[in-house]
């Protein structure tokens, strides 16, 4: 196995992990395989060591911006698309309170947005190809990244946000900092997803309390009685 062949691979079956996997058993014209300049693989040396932790680690990652990003000190920030003025208000807190560590996030809208919009270094994970913009009303911050910060995608090129690809899409995020910050939560969502990876990984998980008047931090506050960590008021103000 090298590289070229991994990344052959990915382009071949649109980054998907599983087809990947089972072509690398068989026999391959690598010939025949396309190949791209803006992509990392799992042999390379600037590969994130945090991804090797994981039961699914990346091959391959299709790449737009500053890859020295990887190598510094990251926190990931995982929260509400539809998120309430409370948590919004509480992410801009915290990404000021963390303005000289990286910002790890999956630039969709709501809590993501704001996290790479007020951050000064930022990582975005897609669950599309890199040059699928997905939301679009995210435009604005695919061009900030693309400039000052860092796109990651395992997805090449123009591949659609596919649903399935999200969830699968999480572990990055999880994987990739040392602590997961959880503005706002829902019972079934992406940011349970991300939780659950950073479960796996045993991550440090801080979660933001509401009081009882916010009904939309009731899931948040039982993360909280299960045992996750609190999101303390020094790490805000």
């Amino acid at each position: 196995m090298n590289r070229k062949i991994l990344i052959g691979l990915s382009l071949k079956y649109g980054g998907n992990y599983n087809r990947i996997i089972q072509a690398l058993d068989d026999d391959i014209d690598i010939a025949s395989l396309d190949y791209v300049d803006n992509a990392i693989t799992i042999l390379d040396d600037i590969y994130p060591d945090e991804l090797l932790d994981l039961k699914y680690p990346p091959l391959v990652l299709y790449y737009k911006g500053n890859l020295n990003l990887l190598n510094e000190e990251k926190i990931s920030i995982v929260g509400s698309r539809r998120a309430c003025d409370y948590a919004l208000s509480a992410t801009k807190l915290l990404v000021e309170k963390n303005i000289d560590k990286v910002i790890v996030s999956g630039l969709a809208l709501g809590i993501d947005a704001l996290a790479h919009q007020e951050a000064k270094k930022t990582i975005g994970i897609l669950g599309s190809g890199i040059n699928y913009i997905y939301p679009y009303q995210n435009k604005y911050l695919f061009k900030k990244l693309e400039k000052e910060g860092l796109i990651l995608s395992e997805y090449p090129e123009f591949i659609k946000p596919y649903a399935h690809h999200f969830p699968f899409r999480n572990r990055i995020i999880a994987a990739l900092s040392d602590t997961l910050y959880v503005m706002q939560s829902s019972k079934r969502s992406g940011t349970m997803t991300t939780i659950n990876e950073a479960l796996e990984l045993n991550k440090d998980i801080k979660v933001l309390p509401y009081d009882i008047f916010n009904k939309y931090g009731s899931h948040n506050n039982t993360l909280i009685n299960e045992g996750a960590l609190l999101i303390e008021e020094e790490e805000l103000f």
